[in-house]
């Protein structure tokens, strides 16, 4: 199968890299918002006491909450690259005193950091086998009905956040399976496949700690704040269910909205042996195949079971990408398993740690807690949680930005009204995964809306007003009913 190269967790492969999005006419707004933020921030931080009593700002705090709202509005006006972003907020926070550069740079040594490392070195060496494509090719045939191919291909693409930590990268392995079911598929089905291929990718990120960036953060954000985050078989546990549902869920909802009765019944059968020539899948499975899928199933057995050997995830990880990557037994270069590492992110993910870490300690999160109203109540709260966060991509194209911003504040929030910040932490997190409403809302769904025989962004907005109150209530009916059973109670 033909290997794309990402430039980052959540790029898109170079050669469908999407061209700037058009203004929004939003930057007037920003910018006059920012201009008041920078006239206000000097008279507001000279007047401040360096202590302050029971529920007022600190210095530390004030100076916090500013360089925050500076970071958010610069994530939110989508000009500057989201790293850049973050990098200059950690900096000014080091600068101004409320953030010690050892904890900026320890940041950067996490073990989350090393998880993600591993795993993407991990993923380039069962990508160069080309085992997901070998899986497609298996599902895609055993289909005899449009329906039965929308659903087998989302259950292969669930399967898929278990091998590959990237969205983008899991739509760039997408993108030569729809080019292959050209040839079996009517335009129309062709056209609705298209439109499912990324919303499930999306989807189903949230089955794995290392299906986002965006899981990463809010389990790093846990453990800085409470003393442990989210370990990978908790998430798999957790997430598993709630990404298969949803994504069965969406490919129904495609199913009806861009398809006819007549296309659904219609009988299909896609030729394995033409689609397998297509994908450069040979018939048989060559030993790398046997040898990356057995490492992968000892990775994933040995992730989900921490609690009885004590291996840290990240060393497992690592171990893993050791041997996928050793001469002899390895299937793909050193070099060019650490070309596929996504540093941009990495980065990003340590100044955001450091930035939220920040947030908590200086005491300027549970401030904002304190006055934002958003509930009172556990239950209350939960609920605003999983409207904002579904609607946050709106504002916040950058799903690891979305739990930047979103879970320093919510777990002070939680706590003040005596509900479990772990679970709104994951139930934000899961809801911050929609982002189907608008081509430039994710790059999985950029570089399927750039295909000539994709969709329109009207077909986005029409699937949105069904799938975004859909998978809201899913996060509230699992985190009200399904969760508690599994360990995770509100």
């Amino acid at each position: 199968m033909p290997t794309t190269t990402t430039d980052h967790a959540s790029g898109p492969p170079r050669r469908t890299a999407p061209a700037r999005e058009p203004e929004t006419g939003q930057g007037w707004a920003l910018g006059f918002t920012a201009a008041a933020l920078g006239l206000l921030a000097v008279p507001a931080v000279l007047t401040v006491p360096a202590q302050a009593g029971s529920g007022e700002l600190s210095r530390d705090a004030l100076i916090t909450l500013l360089v925050f709202a500076g970071a958010v509005i610069g994530w939110i006006g989508n000009r500057l690259d989201d790293t850049f972003v973050a990098l200059v907020a950690a900096a000014a926070l080091v600068a101004l005193g409320p953030l010690e550069p050892a904890e900026l740079f320890a940041a950067l040594g996490g073990n989350q950091i090393w998880l993600l490392v591993a795993a993407f070195m991990l993923a380039a060496g069962i990508n160069r086998t080309g085992l997901p494509a070998r899986l497609a090719v298996c599902l895609a045939a055993r289909a005899r009905t449009p329906r039965a191919l929308f659903h087998l291909l989302t259950l292969g693409l669930v399967s898929t956040a278990l091998l590959i930590p990237s969205t983008s990268g899991r739509a760039a392995l997408a993108l030569p399976l729809h080019r292959g079911l050209a040839h079996a598929l009517p335009r129309g089905l062709l056209r609705a496949t298209a439109l499912l291929l990324p919303a499930v990718v999306l989807l189903s990120a949230i089955a794995t700690l290392v299906g986002a960036g965006a899981h990463l953060i809010t389990s790093q954000v846990l453990a800085a704040t409470l003393g442990q985050g989210i370990g990978f078989g908790q998430w798999l546990l957790w997430g598993l269910p709630l990404a298969a549902v949803s994504s069965h869920l969406a490919a129904e909802l495609v199913l009806l909205l861009f398809t006819t009765g007549a296309d659904r019944r219609r009988a299909l059968r896609v030729d394995a042996a033409d689609l397998r020539a297509r994908l450069e899948v040979p018939e048989r499975m060559r030993p790398a195949e046997h040898r990356a899928a057995g490492l992968l199933g000892v990775v994933v057995l040995l992730w989900s079971t921490e609690a009885w050997h004590g291996l840290p995830p990240a060393l497992v990880a690592l171990a893993a990408a050791l041997l996928i990557t050793s001469p002899g037994a390895g299937t793909v270069e050193p070099g060019a398993a650490i070309a596929e590492i996504p540093w941009s992110l990495l980065l990003f993910m340590a100044a955001t740690t450091a930035l939220g870490g920040t947030l908590t300690h200086s005491g300027a999160a549970g401030w904002i807690a304190g006055h934002a109203l958003i509930g009172d109540r556990p239950e209350s709260l939960l609920i605003a949680v999983v409207l904002i966060s579904t609607a946050a991509h709106l504002l916040v194209q950058s799903r690891s930005a979305r739990s930047s911003v979103l879970i320093p504040l919510l777990i002070p929030a939680a706590l003040a009204v005596g509900a479990n910040p772990v679970a709104v932490a994951f139930a934000s997190t899961a809801a911050a995964g929609f982002c189907h409403t608008l081509p430039s809302s994710a790059k999985p769904v950029a570089m399927f809306a750039r295909l000539d025989d994709g969709f329109e962004p009207r077909d986005l907005r029409r699937l949105s007003l069904l799938l975004a109150p859909a998978l809201a209530g899913l996060v509230l009916l699992f985190a009200f009913f399904v969760w508690p059973v599994l360990g995770l109670s509100l």
